[in-house]
């Protein structure tokens, strides 16, 4: 997962090969595994390992694998990077390559998505757009108009339903399809029209959607800024209306026009400009949203999960993460949970402004990493509070979520499990933390190896402020400023489309509209 221009999308099924998310984020044991396709453009494959390389353990994938490679300049093959380095540099996603930071073994060469791949790829699983380049000043995706017209090409759409049905037919039981698209470029057209196709094909399956963002530079021409923000806002529209749920993910502060700080973390010291950091951090928080509908002993199917969250025609959702989630070696749940009482320690990841207070329709909420083993010393006395007196930690959870949000429909899970972060996941954590990612009274000296896990809690919201995110990008796009650009920007779009898509942002803003965020969407747009 990564910005290397690029859409990719999975099958959840209960058996098959390949779980693991890009940024190096490991996926839960008892899971079933996804099958995976991924759209790139021409020059943006890099150099795949014919046995899929990295540290995973063999898979049970009995087929051929492909070797995917791109020529450099000289004619020959560029050296994929093993993920054997742990240092905390990485190239910028645009082709150069980051320098080492502090404890780094070798200098990394991590440039493409592929770079840091750690799971083997099917010979179906990565389809190259030759009609764009994934780097350069011309000939690139840039608008949502050009993604849509790809799939408006017989051949293109043979091509993309001939990988579908490949895979659904290897299922022996399919849940549906994760989607996850860039926003900000004409890959959002891409995944409006895969989106649609799936949505006719498999209507009574569940389709979750991913719009991504890399963090906004401060610095950027107007005209670019304002394709950015129609091919977001168009992709929100499309998205949402075929996907039975979508979340926007980003750590960038804003998507409107005026780019915010990036996202910053009490525990982790990364470069908002590298795509290898941010998507890493992503991956993470996805690997842990993505849970409940994961694991073995589920009970709900991915539909399901979206039915729970998007109810009144709210299918737009917020991710949340705390990363790591702030604990003590050994703790008791109960004890952490009762120190968090002022406010949630997570940070937002779908790039608004923050509103003080806690409100939300609904909720699914993952907990994971943390010690589940009451202390013997719990056991004399009185229950310190509410928390203390639960059964188990589901319990614990589930009443901190209640005290918190009170009247929202919350759904938890705990898992004994943390979040993998060794190679090719980047060391640029706290010295504040143990190798478990557990807080330290003082910092430490770490060898080569670093953090190699850490405790997260994450969640998904249905809540006010996405009001806030969706009017705000419907009134920049009707800005005088922005008029001027608007048919210069509108590659292969209609008027007419263009007015209905803001039309059904307004619709979705209004279903989160409340006395609490209402001030918020004025003040949204005016900071941008």
């Amino acid at each position: 997962m990564g910005w290397d221009n690029g859409m990719a999308w999975e099958l959840k099924g209960t058996a098959g090969w390949g779980w693991g998310w890009g940024g190096g984020s490991g996926g839960t044991h008892s899971t079933g595994r996804p099958r995976r396709d991924r759209a790139v453009l021409a020059g943006g494959v890099g150099s795949l390992g014919a046995d899929g390389a990295g540290t995973e353990p063999p898979v049970s994938w009995d087929g051929a694998v492909a070797d995917y490679r791109d020529r450099g300049p000289g004619g020959g093959c560029a050296p994929r990077d093993s993920g054997s380095c742990r240092g905390d540099a990485a190239g910028d996603g645009k082709g150069k390559p980051g320098a080492a930071g502090p404890g780094s073994q070798d200098t990394p060469s991590i440039r493409l998505w592929s770079d840091f791949l750690n799971v083997p790829l099917h010979p179906k699983s990565v389809y190259v757009i030759r009609q764009y380049l994934h780097d350069g000043d011309c000939g690139c995706l840039e608008a949502f108009g050009q993604g849509e017209s790809l799939l408006q090409d017989p051949a293109c759409v043979e091509e993309l339903e001939d990988r579908l049905h490949f895979y659904v037919e290897e299922c022996d039981y399919l849940q549906g399809f994760q989607v996850l698209c860039d926003l900000h470029n004409g890959f959002s057209g891409v995944g409006a029209k895969v989106t649609e196709l799936l949505h006719d094909e498999y209507s009574r399956k569940g389709i979750l959607t991913w719009g991504l963002t890399p963090v906004l530079s401060a610095v950027g021409d107007p005209q670019t800024s304002f394709y950015r923000l129609m091919n977001t806002a168009l992709g929100i529209a499309h998205l949402s209306r075929h996907s039975s749920l979508f979340c926007p993910m980003s750590l960038s502060g804003s998507l409107g026009i005026k780019p915010q700080p990036p996202v910053t973390f009490p525990y982790i010291k990364y470069e908002a400009s590298l795509n290898y950091h941010s998507s890493a951090i992503l991956a993470a928080a996805l690997d842990t949203l993505t849970v409940p509908y994961r694991l073995c002993s589920s009970q709900g199917s991915m539909m399901h999960f979206a039915d729970s969250l998007t109810f009144s025609g709210r299918k737009v959702v917020a991710a949340w993460a705390a990363l790591p989630f702030p604990a003590l070696a050994g703790s008791w749940l109960p004890d952490i949970l009762s120190a968090q009482q002022q406010e949630m320690p997570w940070k937002l990841l779908s790039s608004w402004r923050e509103q003080k207070g806690s409100c939300c329709f609904a909720q699914s909420v993952v907990l994971r990493g943390i010690c589940q083993e009451k202390p013997s010393s719990s056991c004399l006395g009185q229950p310190q509070s509410p928390l203390h007196s639960c059964g188990s930690s589901e319990q614990v959870l589930q009443q901190f979520l209640h005290t918190h949000f009170p009247g929202a429909f919350s759904t938890s899970h705990v898992l004994q499990q943390p979040c993998d972060t060794q190679p090719p996941f980047p060391q640029f954590f706290s010295p504040l933390l143990s190798r478990r990612g557990f807080l330290l009274d003082k910092a430490q000296a770490f060898s080569s190896a670093g953090v190699e896990s850490i405790p997260v809690l994450a969640a998904l919201q249905s809540c006010p402020g996405l009001h806030s995110l969706l009017s705000g990008l419907c009134q920049q796009l009707q800005a005088p400023p922005a008029r001027r650009w608007s048919s210069s920007c509108r590659a292969g779009l209609e008027q007419d489309d263009f007015q209905e898509a803001l039309e059904e942002l307004r619709t979705l803003a209004q279903c989160y509209e409340t006395d609490f965020g209402a001030d918020g969407a004025e003040d949204e747009a005016d900071s941008d």
